[in-house]
């Protein structure tokens, strides 16, 4: 099944999220448990040469390849999904016209502009034909707008509205420092919390899974509750890190 399809089924997945660009290192993380990889250009060390590559061993081990974009770069958007990722987030999107751009780069005509050449992409998922891959691609992939700020949230109905958006990202962290007014990073602050529940229910109400990223692993469960269903975790940093306590922990408690 593809993400958009396990989505729309109504499972709870779980992506990891790479800022390292060393193939042998998404390599390591597409072998691990996750659903999905993301490949993150906006703050991790991903590009465009990384993309292409690391995209082969996340679809090797039968993972969800996803992208997440810088900031306006709505062209990537066209080149990671020729490159073969199946799923395309990109950051603050604050209204319905930086919606259409970001859907009008990701969708063929009609529904949108997106330039034919799947060079990569096509060959890497080796299913059908150019005809089958023109046909299905617009169903296939996902256009994952983030949604990061009060004035997104504000501008929510017209952004799930926008043909082509497929579904939305609850940028947490991002969306505390607009809430408190720029004094404060907290993903968990209690007096927002009440909007990221009302976001993913007018999310649903438009037929479109939402997303968001977990810091705390406890709090997966509440995400979930709300309606969350593409959790994104597990950078390199927080990987090695906890690795490393539990390895230690025990040496050190077997060691007295």
């Amino acid at each position: 099944m593809t993400l958009a399809e396990r989505l729309k089924s109504g499972e709870t997945l779980c992506t990891a999220w790479s800022g390292v660009p060393d193939t042998l290192t998404v390599e390591l993380l597409a072998g691990q448990g996750f659903d999905a990889v993301t490949l993150d250009m906006q703050h991790g060390g991903h590009h465009e040469d990384s993309v292409l590559r690391c995209l082969v061993p996340v679809l090797r081990a039968g993972r969800h390849p996803i992208v997440r974009i810088p900031v306006g770069r709505f062209d990537m958007a066209s080149r990671a999904l020729d490159f073969g990722a199946e799923a395309v987030i990109a950051p603050m999107i604050n209204s319905p016209e930086d919606a259409r751009r970001f859907a009008a780069a990701m969708k063929y005509p009609p529904v949108g502009e997106r330039s034919w050449g799947p060079t990569f992409g096509f060959p890497r998922h080796g299913n059908g034909d150019f005809a089958d891959w023109l046909r299905d691609s617009n169903g296939r992939t996902l256009a994952i707008a983030m949604i990061e700020t009060q004035a997104a949230v504000d501008a929510l109905d017209g952004i799930l509205e926008t043909p082509g958006i497929d579904a939305i990202f609850l940028g947490p962290s991002d969306f505390s420092i607009a809430w408190s007014k720029g004094s404060t990073v907290d993903p968990l602050l209690d007096g927002m919390m009440q909007t990221v529940e009302d976001v993913a229910k007018r999310a649903a109400k438009a037929g479109k899974p939402c997303a968001t990223y977990v810091v705390d692993p406890a709090s997966a469960g509440r995400f979930a509750a709300m309606g969350y269903r593409l959790l994104a975790m597990g950078s390199e940093n927080t990987l090695f890190k906890l690795g490393s306590e539990t390895l230690l922990k025990a040496v050190r408690a077997s060691l007295g």
